[in-house]
């Protein structure tokens, strides 16, 4: 007579695996038959593999708080032959014992990789879940099945490496996370969520934190980078609430210290952390968060946001953030004269001007780098070789802020990027020094977003234009977003500007795009250094209204539907071929600025 499998040495196998595996250090949790965690607790209160109703729980449970969206789930069965029932090998159309309604019976004749993917069908509400399925009793025989179960979906499938290899073994933590972390769905969940988050962080340190509008961002890009030091990002829940807001500054320091930056320059970014550090919130250990505010705040940075730089290295994706986080601090921008620029229209600056990984772009009123970190993303896709990466780094981007808040956040914004840094200037743009020195750099492409104008300082940007464009090489394309009234009002800066370069083209732009602030705007296309007389060249108009952008609550203006793209391609073209359309473009004679900017920019 056979001797009868036992379950509990399948179990030993695998938890002697997960022990040399690194499953029991630091930073990981390892719960069996049941789980202290609330969620988990709740998630699987109903999931009894009797039919029956009643809680029931897999072998293993693994969680970790740097991966809090993700658990792992292990069944374990002695005998290799109940691995697999014929109804999950196609797993697609597995949803689950109450969804099949299979009778008690059978769900009592459940086998591995059906219980595995049982518990998971009940945690996916809440989590991205790996479930393994081991059966056998020795390391040698072990037969073993992973799946990965995303949050939200209704079925399961097979966890699979970057390159669609099935995973079917043990592997370290880190591994089933990176597998799982590049699943399409999971990243889209990931960027939908890390965009909810966006107003719940801003909510939260208005409530908890006590911070300004100002010093909100600040808060986010200073622990973005004091998350680049490995150690503090291991070790920041070890710290006493006040010892925390130390520490913090200290690793802000010297990640900036690092960073290719002259000394000045570091000593300004620092500056306005120092401030932050010392607000006496962050230091408090509340009820709520017994280890502090600003361990609260960096564990759900940590969590939420840090993965899309440390894992997916998606910028784009962590830009899209902060930019939906700077629409909830916006206090009161219009008195303050700063327009902070959508990103969809930093990216379509950054087509129309062409820029590749040859070009060196200018902002001399960079804000938080909006303009820049578009031009770096589309001068990188064009670069062909380290060589090229690695002098965008260096010499491609230059930009000039007056404001010390914003010069530290684009400073950081290059910092995390790992580019641009060496070539920001702090102060005003018609500075002497700064001027003489953002010549130097010799840029043929610059991008502009000027403070409007207040009161009686009526198109103060065209003279923010004209500093732009004076700074360029002859020959050099730049672009400016300003308000309507300096493409069409008669005014002395206008007739200076023109003396000098030639204004190729003016496109109007959507009503609302700086919602809730309302300004009409225009984008104004010029060439550097080639008088506008002088050129021979007839300025094209667009009438670009229409982005198909919607106002969404909490959220502001939005691409609901997803036709941005095919609009910013229609309206890229259309300007690089000087293409004439009924009602969105056209081609005046020679001359005739004044008159038909009016009527073609729809004023």
């Amino acid at each position: 007579m056979p001797t009868p499998k036992n379950e509990r040495e399948t179990e030993n196998v695998v938890r002697d695996e997960l022990r040399r595996l690194g499953y029991y250090k630091k930073g990981i949790v390892v719960e069996e038959q049941r789980s202290e965690i609330a969620t988990v607790k709740r998630s699987l209160r109903a999931a009894s593999k009797s039919g029956q109703g009643g809680a029931g729980a897999p072998e293993f449970i693994v969680s970790a708080p740097a991966n809090a969206d993700f658990l792992l789930v292990i069944e374990c069965k002695a005998d290799p032959k109940d691995h697999i029932s014929d109804t999950c090998k196609n797993v697609q159309y597995w949803g689950g014992y109450g969804r099949r309604r299979r009778t008690v019976r059978e769900a009592r004749a459940a086998v591995c990789v059906d219980g595995a993917l049982h518990y998971a069908s009940y945690l996916a509400k809440e989590f991205n879940v790996i479930a393994v399925a081991v059966s056998g009793e020795s390391l040698g025989s072990l037969q073993l099945s992973v799946h990965l179960h995303v949050k939200g979906e209704a079925h399961p499938k097979a966890l699979r490496t970057k390159d669609g290899k099935e995973v079917n073994a043990l592997i370290p933590w880190a591994d089933y996370i990176e597998h799982a972390t590049f699943d399409p769905n999971v990243q889209r969940l990931r960027a939908d969520e890390l965009m909810a988050f966006s107003r719940e962080l801003h909510d939260f340190m208005r409530d908890h934190a006590k911070l300004t509008e100002s010093e909100k961002p600040l808060m986010v890009s200073g622990t973005l980078i004091a998350l680049r030091s490995k150690p503090f990002a291991n070790s920041y829940g070890d710290y006493e609430p006040a010892d925390l807001q130390n520490e913090w500054l200290d690793v802000i320091r010297e990640e900036i210290q690092r960073a290719d930056i002259p000394k000045a320059k570091k000593d300004k970014m620092v500056q306005p952390y120092s401030t932050i550090a010392a607000h006496p919130e962050l230091g408090k250990a509340t009820k709520a968060y017994p280890k502090g505010v600003l361990h609260e705040l960096i564990r759900r940075l940590n969590e939420k946001v840090w993965p899309f730089i440390s894992v997916y290295h998606d910028f784009d994706v962590v830009g899209q953030f902060y930019g939906e986080f700077l629409k909830y601090t916006g206090g009161d921008k219009k008195a303050l004269g700063i327009v902070l620029t959508p990103r969809h229209v930093t990216e379509l600056f950054a087509l129309l001007t062409n820029v590749n990984h040859k070009s060196r772009v200018l902002d001399i009123c960079a804000g938080t780098g909006g303009f820049l970190i578009s031009a770096m993303h589309q001068m990188m896709k064009t670069a062909q070789t380290e060589v090229d990466r690695e002098r965008i780094r260096k010499t491609g981007l230059v930009g000039v802020e007056q404001q010390p808040n914003m010069f530290a956040l684009a400073a950081s914004n290059m910092i995390l990027r790992g580019d641009g840094k060496a070539n920001l200037y702090q102060g005003s743009c018609f500075d002497e020094e700064i001027t003489e020195a953002i010549k130097g750099h010799k840029c043929d492409v610059g991008m502009l977003n000027p403070p409007f104008a207040q009161g009686d300082d009526a198109l103060r940007e065209l003279y923010f234009i004209k500093q732009m464009l004076d700074c360029l090489k002859k020959g050099g394309i730049g672009l400016a977003l300003a308000p309507m009234s300096c493409a069409i009002a008669s005014h002395p800066a206008r007739e200076e500007l023109l003396k000098h370069h030639t204004l190729e083209a003016v496109m109007s732009l959507p009503d609302e795009l700086f919602y809730p602030v309302g300004i009409v705007t225009c984008a104004m296309v010029f060439t550097a250094k080639i008088p506008h007389a002088e050129s021979g060249r007839k300025t094209w108009f667009g009438f670009w209204k229409d982005d198909k952008y919607v106002k969404v609550k909490h959220r502001g203006r939005v691409d609901l539907r997803g036709t941005w793209p095919a609009i910013r391609d229609r309206w890229v073209a259309s300007f690089r071929n000087r293409e004439t359309h009924a009602g969105e473009s056209v081609t005046p004679a020679f001359g005739t600025f004044s008159a038909t900017t009016r009527s073609s920019c729809g004023s």
